[in-house]
Protein backbone atom coordinates (compact mmCIF):
# COMPACT_ATOMS: atom_id res chain seq x y z
CA UNK A 1 0.00 0.00 0.00
CA UNK A 2 1.32 3.42 -0.89
CA UNK A 3 2.46 5.77 1.87
CA UNK A 4 -0.20 8.37 0.92
CA UNK A 5 -2.96 5.81 1.30
CA UNK A 6 -1.63 4.72 4.67
CA UNK A 7 -1.49 8.33 5.89
CA UNK A 8 -5.02 8.94 4.67
CA UNK A 9 -6.33 5.89 6.52
CA UNK A 10 -4.56 6.99 9.69
CA UNK A 11 -6.19 10.40 9.46
CA UNK A 12 -9.62 8.83 8.96
CA UNK A 13 -9.06 6.47 11.91
CA UNK A 14 -7.93 9.35 14.15
CA UNK A 15 -10.95 11.45 13.16
CA UNK A 16 -13.53 8.76 13.92
CA UNK A 17 -11.73 7.68 17.09
CA UNK A 18 -11.97 11.23 18.38
CA UNK A 19 -15.68 11.42 17.55
CA UNK A 20 -16.37 8.00 19.07
CA UNK A 21 -14.87 9.04 22.41
CA UNK A 22 -17.30 11.95 22.83
CA UNK A 23 -20.63 11.42 24.56
CA UNK A 24 -23.58 11.52 22.17
CA UNK A 25 -24.85 15.09 21.72
CA UNK A 26 -28.13 16.17 23.30
CA UNK A 27 -30.73 18.45 21.72
CA UNK A 28 -33.06 21.10 23.10
CA UNK A 29 -35.86 22.86 21.21
CA UNK A 30 -35.62 26.66 21.05
CA UNK A 31 -37.57 29.39 19.24
CA UNK A 32 -34.85 29.32 16.58
CA UNK A 33 -34.49 25.61 16.01
CA UNK A 34 -32.52 22.94 17.83
CA UNK A 35 -29.77 23.67 20.32
CA UNK A 36 -27.22 20.85 20.07
CA UNK A 37 -25.23 20.27 23.25
CA UNK A 38 -21.92 18.41 22.86
CA UNK A 39 -19.94 17.57 26.01
CA UNK A 40 -16.20 17.46 25.21
CA UNK A 41 -14.16 16.97 28.38
CA UNK A 42 -13.65 18.47 31.85
CA UNK A 43 -14.95 22.07 31.60
CA UNK A 44 -15.17 22.09 27.80
CA UNK A 45 -18.47 22.00 25.94
CA UNK A 46 -19.59 22.88 22.43
CA UNK A 47 -22.96 24.07 21.16
CA UNK A 48 -24.52 24.34 17.73
CA UNK A 49 -27.46 26.69 17.34
CA UNK A 50 -28.94 28.76 14.55
CA UNK A 51 -26.12 27.71 12.19
CA UNK A 52 -23.51 28.90 14.70
CA UNK A 53 -20.85 26.87 16.51
CA UNK A 54 -19.87 27.84 20.06
CA UNK A 55 -16.90 26.49 22.03
CA UNK A 56 -16.55 27.02 25.80
CA UNK A 57 -13.05 26.83 27.30
CA UNK A 58 -11.43 24.78 24.50
CA UNK A 59 -9.00 22.43 26.24
CA UNK A 60 -7.17 19.16 25.81
CA UNK A 61 -6.20 19.29 22.15
CA UNK A 62 -7.99 19.78 18.87
CA UNK A 63 -8.99 16.10 18.48
CA UNK A 64 -11.96 16.70 20.77
CA UNK A 65 -13.41 19.14 18.24
CA UNK A 66 -13.07 16.95 15.15
CA UNK A 67 -16.18 17.14 13.02
CA UNK A 68 -17.70 20.08 14.89
CA UNK A 69 -16.60 22.76 12.42
CA UNK A 70 -14.84 26.04 13.07
CA UNK A 71 -16.15 28.13 15.97
CA UNK A 72 -18.14 31.31 15.43
CA UNK A 73 -17.97 32.13 19.15
CA UNK A 74 -15.51 31.14 21.88
CA UNK A 75 -16.17 31.77 25.58
CA UNK A 76 -13.27 31.76 28.03
CA UNK A 77 -13.88 31.77 31.77
CA UNK A 78 -10.52 31.99 33.57
CA UNK A 79 -6.73 32.16 33.32
CA UNK A 80 -5.97 28.62 34.50
CA UNK A 81 -4.63 26.16 31.95
CA UNK A 82 -7.73 23.95 31.92
CA UNK A 83 -9.72 26.96 30.73
CA UNK A 84 -7.16 29.03 28.85
CA UNK A 85 -5.31 26.37 26.85
CA UNK A 86 -3.15 28.14 24.28
CA UNK A 87 -2.11 24.94 22.52
CA UNK A 88 -5.74 24.07 21.81
CA UNK A 89 -6.73 27.64 20.97
CA UNK A 90 -3.89 28.02 18.49
CA UNK A 91 -4.74 24.66 16.92
CA UNK A 92 -8.36 25.63 16.27
CA UNK A 93 -9.25 27.77 13.29
CA UNK A 94 -10.37 30.95 15.07
CA UNK A 95 -10.36 33.14 11.95
CA UNK A 96 -14.07 33.90 12.13
CA UNK A 97 -14.55 33.56 15.89
CA UNK A 98 -15.65 36.25 18.32
CA UNK A 99 -13.91 35.60 21.64
CA UNK A 100 -15.62 36.65 24.88
CA UNK A 101 -13.45 36.74 27.99
CA UNK A 102 -12.82 38.61 31.25
CA UNK A 103 -10.03 41.19 31.40
CA UNK A 104 -7.60 38.88 33.19
CA UNK A 105 -7.86 36.41 30.31
CA UNK A 106 -7.76 39.14 27.66
CA UNK A 107 -4.41 40.34 28.98
CA UNK A 108 -2.88 36.93 28.31
CA UNK A 109 -4.19 36.40 24.79
CA UNK A 110 -1.92 36.65 21.78
CA UNK A 111 -2.45 39.42 19.23
CA UNK A 112 -3.94 36.86 16.85
CA UNK A 113 -6.60 35.87 19.38
CA UNK A 114 -7.39 39.49 20.26
CA UNK A 115 -8.58 40.36 16.75
CA UNK A 116 -12.28 39.89 17.58
CA UNK A 117 -12.21 40.11 21.37
CA UNK A 118 -15.10 41.24 23.58
CA UNK A 119 -14.15 41.84 27.21
CA UNK A 120 -16.81 41.40 29.89
CA UNK A 121 -16.56 42.03 33.59
CA UNK A 122 -18.88 40.40 36.12
CA UNK A 123 -22.43 41.54 35.48
CA UNK A 124 -21.79 42.83 31.95
CA UNK A 125 -23.93 41.78 28.99
CA UNK A 126 -23.34 41.62 25.27
CA UNK A 127 -25.18 40.19 22.29
CA UNK A 128 -23.06 38.33 19.76
CA UNK A 129 -24.38 36.40 16.75
CA UNK A 130 -27.90 36.63 18.14
CA UNK A 131 -26.83 35.19 21.51
CA UNK A 132 -27.27 37.32 24.62
CA UNK A 133 -24.32 36.68 26.95
CA UNK A 134 -24.29 37.66 30.62
CA UNK A 135 -21.11 37.39 32.71
CA UNK A 136 -21.73 35.85 36.15
CA UNK A 137 -19.24 36.09 39.04
CA UNK A 138 -17.29 32.88 39.74
CA UNK A 139 -15.17 32.66 42.88
CA UNK A 140 -14.21 30.71 45.99
CA UNK A 141 -15.70 31.02 49.46
CA UNK A 142 -14.73 32.40 51.86
CA UNK A 143 -13.44 35.30 49.78
CA UNK A 144 -9.72 35.85 50.26
CA UNK A 145 -6.94 37.60 48.30
CA UNK A 146 -5.04 34.31 47.95
CA UNK A 147 -8.03 32.20 46.87
CA UNK A 148 -7.60 30.07 43.76
CA UNK A 149 -10.46 32.01 42.19
CA UNK A 150 -10.96 35.56 43.44
CA UNK A 151 -14.15 37.46 42.78
CA UNK A 152 -14.00 39.61 39.66
CA UNK A 153 -11.23 37.75 37.83
CA UNK A 154 -13.20 35.07 36.03
CA UNK A 155 -16.63 34.78 34.44
CA UNK A 156 -19.32 32.19 34.44
CA UNK A 157 -21.81 32.83 31.63
CA UNK A 158 -25.51 32.73 30.91
CA UNK A 159 -26.26 32.31 27.21
CA UNK A 160 -29.74 33.05 25.91
CA UNK A 161 -30.23 31.14 22.68
CA UNK A 162 -33.70 31.19 21.15
CA UNK A 163 -35.34 31.91 24.49
CA UNK A 164 -33.44 29.19 26.39
CA UNK A 165 -31.04 30.18 29.17
CA UNK A 166 -27.87 28.10 29.49
CA UNK A 167 -25.64 28.66 32.53
CA UNK A 168 -21.95 27.72 32.51
CA UNK A 169 -20.52 27.98 36.01
CA UNK A 170 -16.79 27.98 35.34
CA UNK A 171 -14.82 27.56 38.58
CA UNK A 172 -17.13 28.66 41.36
CA UNK A 173 -18.55 27.68 44.69
CA UNK A 174 -22.20 27.96 45.72
CA UNK A 175 -22.08 31.73 45.96
CA UNK A 176 -25.09 34.01 46.47
CA UNK A 177 -24.93 34.85 42.75
CA UNK A 178 -25.23 31.16 41.83
CA UNK A 179 -28.00 30.46 44.30
CA UNK A 180 -29.87 33.53 43.07
CA UNK A 181 -29.99 32.51 39.41
CA UNK A 182 -33.45 32.55 37.82
CA UNK A 183 -35.10 30.86 34.84
CA UNK A 184 -32.18 28.61 33.91
CA UNK A 185 -33.10 25.91 31.40
CA UNK A 186 -29.73 24.14 31.30
CA UNK A 187 -26.89 24.44 33.83
CA UNK A 188 -23.33 23.14 33.74
CA UNK A 189 -21.98 23.02 37.29
CA UNK A 190 -18.44 22.36 38.48
CA UNK A 191 -17.69 20.20 41.52
CA UNK A 192 -14.06 19.37 42.19
CA UNK A 193 -12.21 19.88 45.43
CA UNK A 194 -10.17 21.85 46.34
CA UNK A 195 -10.74 24.12 43.34
CA UNK A 196 -14.50 24.66 43.38
CA UNK A 197 -17.14 22.96 45.55
CA UNK A 198 -17.91 19.50 46.72
CA UNK A 199 -20.87 17.39 45.60
CA UNK A 200 -23.00 18.41 48.60
CA UNK A 201 -22.48 22.14 47.95
CA UNK A 202 -23.24 21.68 44.26
CA UNK A 203 -26.47 19.82 45.05
CA UNK A 204 -27.61 22.52 47.46
CA UNK A 205 -26.83 25.22 44.90
CA UNK A 206 -28.87 23.43 42.24
CA UNK A 207 -31.78 22.97 44.62
CA UNK A 208 -31.67 26.72 45.30
CA UNK A 209 -31.81 27.96 41.67
CA UNK A 210 -33.72 24.98 40.23
CA UNK A 211 -32.57 24.63 36.61
CA UNK A 212 -34.71 22.41 34.41
CA UNK A 213 -31.64 20.37 33.36
CA UNK A 214 -28.23 20.18 35.01
CA UNK A 215 -24.99 18.61 33.83
CA UNK A 216 -22.25 17.97 36.39
CA UNK A 217 -19.03 18.90 34.60
CA UNK A 218 -15.50 19.87 35.63
CA UNK A 219 -15.59 17.17 38.32
CA UNK A 220 -11.97 15.96 38.35
CA UNK A 221 -10.06 17.13 41.44
CA UNK A 222 -7.03 16.18 43.51
CA UNK A 223 -8.86 13.13 44.84
CA UNK A 224 -9.95 11.89 41.43
CA UNK A 225 -13.45 12.15 40.00
CA UNK A 226 -16.30 13.46 42.13
CA UNK A 227 -19.23 11.17 42.88
CA UNK A 228 -21.74 12.55 40.39
CA UNK A 229 -24.16 9.68 41.10
CA UNK A 230 -24.38 10.96 44.67
CA UNK A 231 -24.99 14.47 43.32
CA UNK A 232 -27.89 13.20 41.23
CA UNK A 233 -29.40 11.29 44.16
CA UNK A 234 -29.20 14.34 46.43
CA UNK A 235 -30.80 16.63 43.89
CA UNK A 236 -33.62 14.27 42.96
CA UNK A 237 -34.32 13.29 46.57
CA UNK A 238 -35.52 16.86 47.12
CA UNK A 239 -36.65 17.80 43.60
CA UNK A 240 -37.56 15.11 41.10
CA UNK A 241 -38.41 17.71 38.43
CA UNK A 242 -34.75 18.67 37.90
CA UNK A 243 -33.27 16.44 35.21
CA UNK A 244 -29.70 15.52 36.12
CA UNK A 245 -27.77 14.42 33.04
CA UNK A 246 -24.66 12.39 33.72
CA UNK A 247 -22.21 12.23 30.83
CA UNK A 248 -18.70 10.83 30.56
CA UNK A 249 -16.48 13.92 30.53
CA UNK A 250 -13.35 11.82 31.18
CA UNK A 251 -13.24 8.99 28.63
CA UNK A 252 -9.61 8.18 29.41
CA UNK A 253 -10.14 7.71 33.16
Amino acid sequence: MKIKNILFLLLVFTYYSAIAQLPAPDQLDTKNGKLVIQPIQHGTVAFKWNNKTIFVDPYGGTQGFAGLGDPDLILLTDIHGDHLDFKTLEGINTAKAVIVAPQAVAEKLTDNLKKKLVVLKNGDKTTQLGIQITAVPMYNLPEAPDAMHVKGRGNGYILNMGGKNVYLSGDTEDTPEVRGLKNIDVAFLSMNLPYTMDVNQAAQAVLAFRPKIVYPYHYRGQGGLSDVESFKKQVNADNKEIEVRLRNWYPNN
